[in-house]
């Protein structure tokens, strides 16, 4: 998908691996021969339809074995392919269409005959084209602060990271993954893409199923999933049944960090696997890689060092690199990373020359980071997640993590609501656990154990419903803050 080498590893699995399963959703299977000739019928689609490498496609993600065959047709016929939430509302859409200059809206059909619609307005000033021959998919940004930002992902950068994947876990053509994120989320490149590229098993979980803990549990145990790979809201419901065991050999949590009530539990379901925390960004990949030892690790787990190939650095409130150990504003030069926004002008704001001058830009996370005297790297937030509440920094993540230890805790979710006298007021979203009796005033005893009086959350609101999420699933911040200052 991502690039030219894996179309034609996708050809030799046509024909060496055709019998093999390549990809698994509900109760239906397809071999790597019927992915081929299904991938041939849409690309036929394709050109019938005027498709050509000239303008890319968009493909919105829907979760199914048809949109990934519809994007192999996409790169076979030389176009790219730009893929946002299935989601996304129309006058988003279309917003990003036009910025793409996307010529066609696709929608994979029954029996290889794709579902489309014109895209006939002009292109804004200010969007680079894409050029096909270098990339081949466009992925977006969460929106979450208004229009996806566009993120071309070079064939270059894919082709690199399959390779560094490949080694690091070890994986071959007997993996089988669990895809958990959707195909919009970069985590695909990893739990879909390379995985194809190998010629292994990939188990898609359809969207009824990504919140039922014991329809996940029966695909990782049914199918022999081998590599899980996912968001700790994944993991708290594949550990939810603690008599659950799995013969997994590799999982990777990502996206947010861990609570550490679900290390134990991610021990218990998955005994003889290697567990992983690894960070990236959309717009550089995976970036750091920790592999969690149970038996030593604290309440805070590292992101651990940058994997090989990758650069970090430290920049101090100035903009000046920290040279030793200290905390920082993280910035990162990936061997995965896009070369900028389709939009040029956000370019400036986000990535940075290297330091010494040499090389291509480091790209500016947002994240606060700590870099310890063995090297090792731990985040501490969000730079938007520091906000002044009574004139003193907070961090509202570390306040999140205080009440998430809670033992009748679910899940927290904890936003900064402008306040005329303070500045910030914090606000807790908190879902308890099944029978649990937990009250407000019995969490805000627990937090006043480590938490300074001001980082107390002057609201908290407690049930049994989950909390709202995002289609990775991530709390829901943006809304759950838009909830509470409606009243």
């Amino acid at each position: 998908m991502p690039s030219s080498r894996l179309l034609g590893h996708l050809a030799e699995h046509a024909v060496n691996r055709s019998r093999s399963v390549a990809l698994v959703c509900g109760d239906r299977e397809v071999t790597y021969g019927e992915l081929s000739g299904l991938a041939e019928r849409y690309a036929a689609e394709l050109t019938a339809l005027g498709v050509t490498p000239d303008r890319p496609v968009c493909v919105p993600a829907h979760k199914s074995i048809d949109t990934i065959a519809l994007l192999i047709a996409c790169f076979s016929v030389g176009t790219s392919a730009l893929v946002p939430s299935s989601e996304l509302g129309p006058s988003a859409l279309r917003t990003i269409c036009e910025q793409a200059r996307c010529s066609h809206v696709l929608t994979a059909g029954a029996d290889g005959r794709p579902k489309w619609t014109v895209v006939d307005g002009a292109a804004p000033e200010g969007f680079e084209p894409v050029d096909p021959s270098r990339t081949k998919v466009l992925f977006t940004t969460s929106g979450s602060t208004g229009t996806p930002k566009i993120v071309p992902v070079p064939e270059s950068a894919f082709d690199n990271f399959a390779e560094w994947a490949t080694k690091q876990f070890a994986l071959t053509a007997d993996d089988v993954s669990l895809s958990y994120a959707p195909f919009n989320f970069d985590l695909s490149l990893l739990d879909v893409w390379v995985i194809l590229r190998l010629g292994g098993r990939v188990v898609l979980v359809e969207p009824a199923a990504s919140a039922d803990g014991g329809r996940l549990r029966r695909l990782v145990a049914d199918h022999g999933v081998t590599f899980v790979q996912g968001v700790p809201l994944l993991y708290q419901l594949l550990t939810e049944d603690e008599t659950a065991t799995f013969p997994t050999r590799t999982v990777v949590f990502t996206g947010e960090a861990l609570p550490h009530r679900l290390l134990p539990r991610l021990v218990r379901a998955f005994p003889e696997a290697r567990l992983y925390n690894v960070f990236g960004c959309t717009e550089t990949n995976d970036s750091f890689i920790h592999e969690v030892d149970p038996a030593t690790a604290g309440p805070r787990i590292p992101i651990g060092r940058p994997v090989d190939g990758v650069e970090a650095v430290l920049l101090d409130d100035d903009g000046a690199v920290i040279e030793e150990p200290g905390t920082g504003e993280l910035l990162v030069r990936t061997p995965f990373q896009t070369s900028g926004y389709l939009q040029s002008a956000l370019n400036d704001k986000v990535f940075r020359p290297a330091p010494d001058g040499v090389g291509g830009p480091f790209y500016r996370t947002g994240d606060m980071a700590t870099r310890n005297a063995d090297g090792t790297f731990v985040l501490e937030g969000r730079r938007d997640f520091q906000v002044k509440v009574r004139g003193i920094r907070t961090n509202v993540l570390e306040v999140e993590a205080v009440l998430a230890s809670h033992p009748e805790v679910e899940a927290a979710a904890v936003v900064a609501v402008p306040d005329d006298a303070a500045g910030h007021r914090l606000h807790a979203e908190v879902e308890r656990k099944p029978g649990s009796g937990l009250t407000s005033l019995k969490l805000r005893g627990h937090g006043a154990q480590t938490l300074p009086r001001h980082a107390i959350p002057s609201t908290i609101r407690i049930g049994d419903a989950p909390l709202p999420r995002t289609s990775t699933g991530k709390p829901d911040r943006k809304l759950i803050k838009e909830t509470v200052m409606k009243g």
